[in-house]
């Protein structure tokens, strides 16, 4: 009988990665902790609170209703983003010389920085001198996103469609890019249609990256924050302030450290949470 020595050195290869993680995640972690159950007024004198915060955020109609916006834009655009990208990417060429082409130009949104995004549309929708406002406004619409709250839902997702709807179409295609031809030879001998096709073949290959797909698209849209609070500032008025423009609000604008950090405590276990139903109830049946 051979008995295998286990070697335990490789852990410190490892210990650079915890060490960051642990300085850059548990410690602010634990300090937000800190602060949603104790109250303090300055010079580093804190006051026993227990949940109090929990309960005031939880029963906050302000809270409720930055969370149902929140939910609302986010199953928006995963509705509009996950359909459009398998779409696109479904309409690019798999060889040839312009697959580095449609890779580039696909790739481009996504390496601009979020609050030039946000500065970019706010030009290009301006009412007045936007490209977008002028032409919707001339053709009789009565467009103007700082006034009119649907104008500002409508020109927040449009804005987050343009920014995301790449990294969908390049996961997607990475997807399509690795299924073997095989399959579309014996589909073609059984002539398959292009819809059984896409729904017997492609669609079942690409299931592991679409979920990587939707949980991305989910946690960043759930966390946006940068891009509607440069394009809307969370207006007109709140209607487009979501969890994460509240909570800024509430910690910086009012400096109510204590309900802040409640609040984010509960909004990261409601992110936490959802991802994992959406990934438990999508691979459940994974291993079959």
């Amino acid at each position: 009988m051979i008995t295998k020595t286990r070697n335990q050195k490789a852990w410190f290869l490892v210990l650079p990665v915890i060490l960051l993680v642990a300085f850059n995640a548990i410690i602010p972690l634990m300090t937000v902790v800190n602060y949603s159950v104790q109250e303090t007024f300055g010079d580093n004198l804190f006051f026993w609170e227990g949940v109090r915060w929990f309960e005031e955020v939880l029963h906050s109609p302000r809270f409720h209703e930055a969370l149902v916006r929140q939910l609302t834009f986010t199953g928006i655009i995963l509705l509009i983003e996950i359909p459009l990208g398998v779409m696109i990417a479904l309409q690019m060429p798999r060889s040839g010389p312009w697959v580095s082409v449609c890779l580039v130009l696909m790739a481009l949104p996504l390496l601009i920085p979020w609050n030039v995004v946000g500065a970019m549309w706010n030009i290009f929708a301006l009412p007045d001198i936007g490209l977008l406002g002028r032409v919707l406004n001339a053709t009789g619409l009565d467009y103007n996103f700082t006034r009119d709250p649907l104008a500002a839902w409508v020109t927040v997702i449009l804005m987050d469609v343009w920014h995301w709807t790449s990294l969908v179409v390049l996961l997607a295609y990475a997807g399509l890019s690795s299924i073997p031809d095989a399959y579309y030879q014996a589909a073609r001998i059984d002539g398959a249609s292009r819809w059984a096709i896409f729904r017997y073949i492609q669609l079942p290959k690409m299931k592991r990256v679409l979920t990587i797909a939707v949980l991305l698209r989910f946690m960043d849209s759930f966390m946006i924050y940068t891009e509607p609070f440069v394009l809307t500032g969370g207006g007109p008025g709140n209607a487009t302030t979501f969890l994460s423009i509240d909570l800024v609000k509430t910690a910086l604008g009012q400096f109510d450290l204590g309900p802040a950090a409640a609040m984010s405590l509960i909004y990261f276990l409601i992110i936490l949470l959802l991802s994992w139903l959406f990934y438990t109830l999508t691979m459940r049946n994974e291993g079959h």
